[in-house]
């Protein structure tokens, strides 16, 4: 509850700091600030050069997280199946072992040792391939993270060139914000943009 109220007081004083700005600056140093109809009123009301766009909905939307999101669904499910596989093939030569020690089918005690600790080998084997899969799929992740961020950062750059917003904020469904009026949402305006500057890889 305090983060929320620590967030919504900076919200609060970025807006006040804006209006501040506005007020004092005489418009040289920012642009003035624009007006529009805001829908079910019949006056015309500012529109402070502030935006923001709903997270949540312009990943959904935007074709380059979806290729990322599509991309790294393959490869984890891929690597899912190989692990499985490999899990499967050793319980089946522990369940083989198992059968021979039932059956007194090794001819030998150090036979039936060195099976065991072949077996023991595997299986730690298994488990730092497994871990290092994790591990590589991680940091994977982590990479196209930061792939994403910048492309979104560049396409907002240019997206606001020449410069319409001075602040535009993200949230993810009502998360920093209770309410807002819907002027402010640029989410559709920045997912077509971005859209249409990505060009898929075949």
């Amino acid at each position: 509850m305090k983060k929320a109220n620590y967030i919504i007081n900076g919200i609060f004083a970025i807006a006040i700091i804006v209006l501040f700005v506005l007020h004092f600056s005489g418009g040289k140093s920012m642009k003035p600030i624009s007006y529009a109809h805001v829908e079910g009123d019949s006056t015309y009301q500012s529109v402070l050069p502030v935006a923001y766009i709903r997270t949540d909905s312009l990943l959904k939307n935007y074709g380059f997280f979806n290729d990322l999101n599509e991309a790294s669904m393959k490869e984890l499910e891929n690597h899912r199946l190989d692990i499985n596989q490999r899990k499967l093939k050793f319980e089946k030569e522990v369940q083989d072992f198992q059968q021979k020690v039932r059956l007194n089918a090794f001819i030998t005690q150090d036979r039936m040792n060195q099976e065991s600790s072949r077996l023991e080998k595997t299986r730690d084997e298994l488990e730092r391939y497994a871990a290092q899969i994790e591990q590589n799929l991680s940091e994977k992740q982590m990479r196209m993270q930061q792939q994403l961020q910048d492309s979104v950062i560049e396409g907002l750059k240019l997206f606001n060139t020449p410069q319409k917003y001075q602040i535009i904020f993200s949230n993810i469904g009502t998360d920093n914000f209770y309410y807002v009026n819907d002027t402010y949402d640029i989410t559709k305006e920045v997912v077509d943009f971005l859209n249409a500057r990505y060009t898929p890889v075949e």
